[in-house]
C-alpha cells in the first residue's frame, strides 16, 4: 500500500509539471498473450535540437530489438525474467547517438515467449515499457503497434519443455499485411504482473556482426537439398539467408548439428518464401558447430549467400595461456570456447537443451572466468549469486536453476557447493566484493540452519527434491554431503567475520568439529566409507575429504592408491579429484589421469567444445558443450602455474609454480590488473618470469630443489620472496 501511495503521489506531481508517464503497452489484439508472439511498436516524434544524452529505461516481456532512425540500437535487449520470483529486469540505453534534430522514428520489435522454462518465469502477459524523460518520449497509447502475423511457430519437432523460446517460423508471404493501431496501456512503472523493475546488472550483448559462410550442397535422398556450413566454432548465433525464389510458399528449414542437444529437441527455425529476391535473419539464437539449411529439391530456390551473426556476453578474453604440452593447449582452447558459449542471460549448463543456471556448474564456470576473461564477467557471477539468494524459499532452502518458472527442486549437494569456499567465498576472494557478501550472508545463515546432525554427529543426509551428487554410479552421498557441508560452514565463518556477524562463528565451528570427528570415524584404514553405503568406494568422497581438510596427510598414501584404481567421478566432480591429487603431491599422476579421461573429447575433431559426460551422448544423452568439463583450466591456473589470490581482490597473490608441464605461460586479468607468470624447467635451470601489476604484492614460492644459485633480476635471492609491482626474472641454477 505504501509503494502504491508513493506511485500515486509521483503521478500527481508529474501531471502538475506537465510530464508524461510511461505505461506498459501491448498491441490491440486478443491473441497477444499467446505463446511465441511478435509485436512491432512505432513512434514518430520531433526534437528541437540534437541532445547529448537520452538515458532511456526499457523493460519487456520477453525480448526486444530497438531501432532508431533505421539503425539497430539494441540487438536482443532484455533479460529473461526474473531477478526474484516476482519482479522483472529493465535496461538502461542512451539513445542520443542515434537521434537527430527534427523528425525521428523509433521502432521496437517485441518477442513474447509466453512460456516459463528453466531460465525464465513468464509474467503471463506481453508488454513493453519505454521511458526517456529527457526527450519527452514515453510509451503510451499514442504509440502505434501491430501483432506480426508473419511470425509463427515452426512445426515439429517442438522445442523441449525446458526452454522458454519457441522454434520460430517466418512466413514472408504475410510480410507487410498487418495494420498499425493505437497501443493498449496496461499500467505504469511497477504495475502487475511485472511488478518492481530491477536494473539490468550485466552489459548488452556483444555483436560480432554478420559474417559469410562457405557451404556444401547435397541431398538427403528424400527429396531435400541440404546446405551445410561449418562455423568457426560452437557459437551463439542467428542464421542469415539470402535467396531468390521462383515461387512463393517454399519451406526453408534452419538448424544446427545441436538440434537434439544430446537428447531432446532444441531451438531451430523455419522460413516460408515469397516470390523473388529476399533476405532474412532468424532472430532466435541457436548454437552449434555446423549450420544446416534444408529445402525441397527442384523448388526454384537459388541461394545467393549464407551467413550468421554471432552474439554473446560482452567481455573480452584478456587472459592467455600457452604451454609446451599441446594436449593441454588444445584442452584450454576447447574449455574457453565451452565457457563462452555457456554465458548469456545467466551462466548455464548447456546452450542447447536447457540454458539453465545449475549452481554445480556455476561453481566451476566462475573459476575459469576469473582466470581468463576480463573483469566484465564478474557482473554475471554477481547476478547469479543475487538470483540464487533472492529466490530462497520461506523454509530457508535454496534451489536452482533460477530464474525459473517450471523448476523448484533443491539439489542439496549443489546448494552446499554454491555457498561454500568454492562458491560465494571464492567469488569474494577474486573480486573483493564485500557488499555482495553482506547482502547474501543472511540467506547463507538461513540455509545452513536447515542442515542438522545425526546421532553420530555427521551431517544428516537431506534428500531435498533431488538427491543428486554427481552423474554416474558409486556415489557415497552421505559423506559427500558432509564434506560439502564442512566447506559451506568454513565459508560461513569467513563471511560472518567479514560482515560483523562474529557471534555466529562459535556455532559454525562447533558443527564443523562434530562433522570432522564423525567423518573420520568412517575411515576404514584404506578410504572413507559411510556404513549405509554399499557400492564401490567413491573417489569423489576421498577428493572432497582432501580438499576440505577432513583428511590429513597421514591418509594421503591410501587415498592415492584408491585414485589409481577408481574412476567413478563424472567430468563435473573429476575437477575436484584432480585438484586433490595435486594437493597430495601427485601432480604427475593427476596429469596422466586427466589426459586419459578427457583425451577423447579433447581430440574430437567435430566438436569445438567439451562434453557433459565422458563420451558423446553419455549419461543418458548428455550435451557436447558442458563447461563443467573445463574445471582443469582452474586447476592448472592455481596448482600448476600456481597463481591465486592471498587477499581478496588480488591485492596480494601468490605465485607457487609446480612444473608438471616443462613450460607454461599464463596471463590473468585480475580485478587489480594483469598478472603474468611464465616458467621454464630444464635440467640446468628453473626460470620464472613474473609481471606484478601496480598496487599489488606477489608472494613468490619457487619449487624446492638444491639450486646452486638463485638470482632475481641479476641479484642473489631466496626461493621464497615477496615483491611489489614490477617485472621480475628469477633464474635458479641447478
Amino acid at each position: 500500500m505504501k509503494r502504491l501511495a508513493i506511485i500515486a503521489i509521483l503521478s500527481i506531481i508529474c501531471s502538475i509539471a506537465g510530464a508524461q508517464t510511461a505505461h506498459w503497452i501491448t498491441a490491440d489484439d486478443p491473441t497477444c498473450n499467446e505463446r511465441n508472439v511478435w509485436i512491432e511498436f512505432r513512434k514518430d516524434f520531433d526534437l528541437k535540437k540534437k541532445v547529448k544524452k537520452a538515458e532511456t529505461r526499457i523493460a519487456a516481456d520477453s525480448k526486444y530489438w530497438l531501432y532508431v532512425n533505421g539503425q539497430c540500437v539494441v540487438f536482443e535487449g532484455g533479460l529473461k525474467r526474473g531477478p526474484n520470483p516476482n519482479n522483472t529486469y529493465y535496461d538502461m540505453v542512451d539513445l542520443a547517438p542515434y537521434l537527430r534534430k527534427g523528425k525521428n522514428e523509433v521502432k521496437f520489435l517485441l518477442w513474447y515467449f509466453g512460456k516459463s522454462g528453466f531460465s525464465h518465469k513468464s509474467s503471463g502477459q506481453s508488454g513493453m515499457i519505454f521511458d526517456s524523460p529527457s526527450i519527452g518520449l514515453v510509451s503510451d497509447s499514442s504509440w502505434l503497434s501491430q501483432r506480426l502475423d508473419a511470425y509463427r511457430t515452426a512445426g515439429k519437432p517442438t522445442v523441449n519443455y525446458r526452454l522458454s523460446e519457441a522454434n520460430i517460423l517466418y512466413d514472408a508471404r504475410l510480410e507487410g499485411q498487418d495494420g498499425y493501431k493505437p497501443s493498449v496501456e496496461q499500467g505504469e512503472w511497477g504495475c502487475k504482473p511485472w511488478n518492481n523493475l530491477i536494473l539490468r546488472p550485466i552489459p548488452q550483448w556483444k555483436d560480432y556482426g554478420i559474417k559469410p559462410l562457405e557451404y556444401t550442397v547435397s541431398n538427403d535422398g528424400e527429396g531435400n537439398t541440404i546446405l551445410t556450413a561449418r562455423l568457426p566454432y560452437n557459437a551463439q548465433m542467428t542464421p542469415v539467408i539470402d535467396l531468390d525464389a521462383a515461387e512463393e510458399g517454399v519451406l526453408v528449414k534452419m538448424e544446427t548439428d545441436h538440434i537434439m542437444g544430446g537428447s531432446e529437441p532444441c531451438v531451430r527455425a523455419e522460413y516460408i518464401t515469397r516470390k523473388g529476391p529476399q533476405k532474412y535473419e532468424s532472430l532466435g539464437w541457436m548454437n552449434g558447430d555446423e549450420l544446416r539449411v534444408i529445402y525441397p529439391e527442384n523448388a526454384g530456390i537459388t541461394f545467393n549467400s549464407l551467413g550468421y551473426r554471432e552474439t554473446g556476453y560482452n567481455c573480452e578474453r584478456e587472459g592467455s595461456f600457452t604451454s609446451s604440452d599441446e594436449t593441454i593447449n588444445r584442452f584450454w582452447e576447447k574449455a574457453m570456447r565451452t565457457l563462452y558459449v555457456n554465458m548469456r542471460d545467466t551462466y548455464f549448463d548447456c546452450p542447447d537443451r536447457e540454458r539453465a543456471q545449475w549452481w554445480g556448474d556455476v561453481t566451476i564456470l566462475m573459476g575459469q572466468s576469473f582466470y581468463q576473461l576480463s573483469p566484465d564477467v564478474n557482473a554475471l557471477t554477481k547476478k547469479a549469486i543475487h538470483e540464487l539468494v533472492d529466490w530462497q524459499r520461506e523454509d530457508g532452502t535454496l534451489y536452482s536453476p533460477v530464474p525459473s518458472g517450471t523448476w523448484n527442486k533443491e539439489l542439496p549437494a549443489q546448494m552446499l557447493s554454491s555457498i561454500s569456499t568454492y562458491g560465494f567465498w571464492y567469488y569474494y576472494r577474486h573480486t573483493g566484493d564485500a557488499e555482495t557478501m553482506a547482502y547474501v550472508y543472511p540467506a547463507v545463515r538461513k540455509y545452513l540452519s536447515v542442515w542438522t546432525l545425526d546421532e553420530d554427529g555427521l551431517t544428516v543426509g537431506r534428500k531435498g527434491e533431488w538427491s543428486w551428487g554427481d552423474w554416474g554410479t558409486q556415489i557415497d552421498l552421505r559423506l559427500l554431503l558432509a564434506a560439502w557441508h564442512y566447506l559451506a560452514l568454513e565459508s560461513a565463518i569467513n563471511m560472518a567475520e567479514l560482515t560483523g556477524n562474529e557471534a555466529d562463528i562459535p556455532g559454525y565451528e562447533s558443527i564443523r568439529e562434530s562433522i570432522f570427528k564423525a567423518f573420520n570415524g568412517f575411515w576404514n584404514g584404506y578410504a572413507y566409507r559411510h556404513p549405509t553405503y554399499q557400492g564401490a568406494t567413491d573417489d569423489r568422497v576421498q577428493a572432497m575429504a582432501v580438499l576440505s581438510g577432513l583428511a590429513d596427510a597421514s591418509k594421503y598414501d591410501q587415498i592415492f592408491n584408491l585414485f589409481k584404481k577408481q574412476q567413478y567421478a563424472s567430468p563435473y566432480m573429476e575437477k575436484y579429484v584432480l585438484e586433490a591429487l595435486v594437493k597430495m603431491g601427485h601432480g604427475d599422476f593427476a596429469m596422466e589421469r586427466f589426459k586419459k579421461r578427457f583425451g577423447p573429447m579433447i581430440e574430437d575433431p567435430l566438436h569445438s567444445t567439451l562434453y557433459e559426460g565422458w563420451e558423446e551422448g553419455g549419461y543418458g544423452g548428455g550435451s557436447t558443450n558442458h563447461a563443467w568439463s573445463g574445471g582443469m583450466l582452474t586447476v592448472i591456473s592455481e596448482c600448476v602455474c600456481g597463481v591465486r589470490p592471498v587477499t581478496a581482490g588480488w591485492k596480494e597473490f601468490e605465485i607457487c609454480p609446480n612444473p608438471l608441464i616443462p613450460e607454461c605461460d599464463i596471463t590473468i586479468p585480475s580485478v587489480s590488473g594483469k598478472i603474468s607468470s611464465s616458467f621454464k624447467d630444464t635440467e640446468e635451470a628453473f626460470i620464472l618470469k613474473v609481471s606484478v601489476p601496480e598496487g599489488t604484492t606477489a608472494h613468490i614460492n619457487l619449487p624446492e630443489h638444491p639450486y646452486t644459485s638463485v638470482k632475481m633480476n641479476g641479484k642473489d635471492a631466496d626461493i621464497k620472496t615477496v615483491v611489489k609491482s614490477g617485472e621480475y626474472e628469477i633464474i635458479c641454477t641447478k
